[in-house]
């Protein structure tokens, strides 16, 4: 709800800048310790089917499966079209078995819906909700398929743990986890399928995916043959049998072994910095520096209404101030400013999301840059209610 204010106050132009004004939610920052040079170690030139490109490719899968935790009976593989290829892939070749329950609450979520509803055709049920909340995950039959999104990078919402997914859950999870792997603790246990890209947490390159199932997925894969044609690049199975080799680096198509590189080197980066715990309390610490500036101003607000569902990653926020007329319009000339300034780049709220912004809080932005972004926005926010106060 909009709230009363009072008259615009002066703001004097901060200072200090942050020393990367990347918070772009995708492609995100790189690591802090990004360099060119080191990706000097890609085997360019050379096939990815050589043993050098082999061992590349395995070493990228053995290392996720290391900083994440993936169980050892676990697959995991490297797919083409980045998040979306993966995801695609899993709907494609594993649902309509049984029926399906698809669940979304922000843009990517009902990308799914569409593809399964009125591309599939198979038997759904959907559950949605609103930007800033999140569908009653509790009430869901698990005994069908259910496809959710972990994160909503366009919506700054999040799942808060897994705990109301059963265990003896009949049907199979299917879960987009795109800006949630490498940031938040997913429970293996509870997900069937999981598929991120490289370019969210680690701030990767774009166009690699990663697709992980569970032996209940790879099950479903050898047991069930889908009723529509598949294309090449969607196929898991063979013969009744899942194809290995994509599990343990022999993709689909031709990867970039640069863009395998700069993988690598991120998963090393994350390593340094504590692994998995140690990407949480960065992202963790950035998000609570956007919270606490938002509580400290009552003219802006998170978008995510409850704050147990409230991501760590895409924060996204509402300006509250009930001067603003035009919200897309006021959104996007805060945007403006603070990139002509230089001081923070692609922070726009989503095309299909509620006005306002989207800073990007994973574990590669330093905090010290998002406490020196926050002054900015303060300043940028009074300069642009400065500026309608002067058009009246």
């Amino acid at each position: 709800m909009a709230m009363s204010q009072p008259a615009t106050r002066p703001v004097t132009k901060p200072v200090a800048v942050p020393a990367n004004p990347r918070f772009s939610s995708g492609p995100c920052a790189k690591p802090p310790v990004f360099k060119l040079q080191n990706l000097a170690d890609a085997p360019l030139g050379r096939s990815h089917r050589a043993a050098v490109g082999k061992a590349k490719l395995k070493a990228a899968i053995d290392e996720t499966r290391a900083i994440l935790g993936v169980p050892d009976d676990y697959r995991i593989g490297i797919v083409p079209a980045s998040d979306t290829g993966a995801v695609e892939m899993a709907m494609w070749s594993l649902l309509g078995a049984r029926k399906a329950t698809m669940v979304a609450w922000e843009s990517f979520g009902a990308g799914w819906v569409t593809d399964v509803v009125k591309q599939l055709k198979i038997d759904a049920e959907v559950k949605t909700a609103e930007y800033g909340q999140i569908v009653d995950m509790a009430g869901l039959d698990y005994d069908t398929d259910v496809v959710f999104t972990w994160n909503g990078t366009t919506s700054g919402v999040r799942v808060p743990n897994g705990d109301v997914i059963p265990a003896d859950r009949g049907g199979l999870t299917i879960c987009d986890a795109t800006s949630a792997a490498f940031a938040q603790d997913l429970p293996w246990d509870k997900l069937d399928v999981t598929t991120f890209s490289w370019q969210k947490v680690l701030g990767g390159e774009a166009a690699h995916g990663m697709l992980i199932l569970s032996p209940r997925a790879v099950e479903r894969l050898e047991s069930y043959t889908p009723a529509w044609p598949l294309p090449k690049i969607f196929r898991l199975s063979k013969g009744g049998k899942l194809i290995e080799g994509i599990f343990v680096g022999e993709t689909i198509n031709t990867p970039s072994m640069l863009a395998v590189e700069d993988y690598l080197q991120a998963l090393e980066w994350a390593r340094s910095v504590g692994g998995l715990e140690g990407l949480v309390a960065r992202a963790d610490a950035n998000a609570q520096a956007i919270f606490d500036f938002c509580e400290a101003n009552n003219w802006i607000a998170n978008l995510a209404d409850d704050p147990a569902t409230r991501s760590n990653t895409s924060v996204c926020l509402k300006f509250t101030d009930d001067r603003i007329s035009d919200g897309a319009a006021f959104a996007k000339a805060v945007a403006k400013r603070l990139e002509a300034e230089g001081v923070a780049l692609d922070v726009g709220a989503y095309r299909d999301a509620p006005a306002g912004l989207r800073i990007w809080c994973g574990g590669t932005v330093e905090t010290s840059d998002i406490e020196a972004m926050l002054p900015w926005l303060d300043w940028a926010f009074h300069a642009e209610l400065d500026a309608l106060a002067q058009a009246a």
